[in-house]
């Protein structure tokens, strides 16, 4: 296997089934890409990442470049031998996390000038920098450097901010260069402004990358605002190219969004639930915390067959999260992440069969009946 390559193998509706080619190996599409943000899925060794269904993972351009710096990294074999990840890794160019730094940053024509939350040192993150920094890393999909403003924001602020994500985006493909078998991601800009998504998504085509995100969504727009965006802006952008919705989300969001067109997600959600002692479930969210659970002897969920739910009880999660052990935020982020790739390969087979308008509905009915008490 050579080279980067998308293919799709199945439509239903606006949805697509297909696969990504990297020579690292194959993405499944639609894809979720658990976040390695410090180069490591935290309290996941890689390899039960990997046991869990995941193709891909995604590092934090931000916080690596700030410890251990993207410098040692290359020095020290690139991010794949750093963090014993042997398969496809893309990395976010870094913006989002500068942007929500708000008062430690200065905002220019040539990038953003910040201070780090570990040390106060200061530094300067430009679509020029932000290429280098991943291409140190040796990331396999790489994202252009954008701003992301959070929402709400007046439409003079979102039009001006992706103008400049769209002249940023042109640096970040001048930079990026030639680099066969490594891919380049556009960010689409404008809010929930329809026509403005347009123009972003216009600018982008004209520029040519590999494929495109979703981006400025998930910033406290809600559920509603995000999928009445997401009914346009997907097929605003190429349809033979990827489609990645950044930073989402619940499984809910995740569903809404392959059908409407989205192939690829990540979020934190599954791993930072687990260590707060919260189950994504099949019956909903589960909140291991509460007493109910003290004497329950039963699964998490019968039906999972990860190994927090075929070895360990309820009771004994309460337990060890309520005595704050290591293992509760194991075992449980462990669930969450297997759940989101059954979700995933659920989607993809339904889509092939032309069954998603009923995988959807029973997906909506199981988790309206909740986590009943039967014991």
């Amino acid at each position: 296997m050579s080279g980067f390559g998308f293919s799709i193998s199945g439509r239903d509706g606006r949805a697509r089934t297909g696969a990504i080619t990297t020579p690292r190996g194959e993405i499944r599409t639609p894809a979720f890409m658990p976040v390695g943000t410090a180069a490591t899925v935290k309290a996941m060794m890689p390899e039960s990442v990997r046991a869990t269904g995941a193709d891909i993972l995604l590092g934090n351009t931000y916080h690596l470049m700030l410890r251990p710096t993207a410098e040692r990294i290359d020095r020290l074999g690139g991010l794949h031998r750093f963090m014993n990840w042997d398969r496809p890794i893309l990395t976010d160019s870094g913006g989002f996390q500068v942007m929500s730094l708000a008062g430690l940053r200065k905002l220019t024509e040539d990038g953003v000038r910040f201070k780090s939350h570990i040390d106060g040192s200061e530094h300067v993150l430009s679509p020029e920098r932000s290429m280098e920094i991943q291409k140190l890393l040796g990331s396999d999909i790489v994202m252009c450097f954008d701003e992301c403003p959070a929402l709400p924001a007046d439409r003079v602020r979102i039009e001006e901010s992706m103008e400049m994500s769209m002249r940023w985006a042109a640096r970040s493909r001048d930079a990026f260069g030639d680099r066969p078998g490594h891919a380049l991601f556009g960010i689409q800009q404008g809010g929930l402004e329809e026509d403005l998504r347009a123009r972003s998504a216009e600018a982008l085509r004209s520029i040519g990358f590999d494929g495109y995100a979703v981006g400025g969504l998930a910033v406290g727009e809600g559920q509603e605002a995000m999928f009445g965006c997401l009914d346009y802006a997907p097929e605003q952008l190429p349809d033979d190219k990827p489609r990645y919705l950044m930073g989402v989300g619940k499984p809910d969001d995740i569903v809404g969004a392959v059908e409407r067109g989205i192939d690829m997600f990540d979020c934190v959600l599954p791993s930072r639930s687990g260590r707060t002692g919260q189950a994504q479930t099949r019956m909903g969210q589960v909140n291991l915390r509460n007493a109910r659970h003290a004497d329950d002897p039963r699964p998490l969920d019968p039906e999972c067959t990860c190994p927090c739910c075929t070895n360990y009880s309820r009771a004994y999660l309460h337990h060890v999260h309520r005595a704050q052990e290591m293992i509760a935020g194991m075992l449980l982020t462990w669930h969450n992440l297997h759940y989101y790739q059954e979700l995933m390969q659920g989607l993809r087979d339904a889509i092939a069969a032309g069954e998603l308008a009923g995988f959807v509905a029973a997906f909506h009915a199981r988790r309206a009946e909740g986590d009943l008490e039967r014991v």
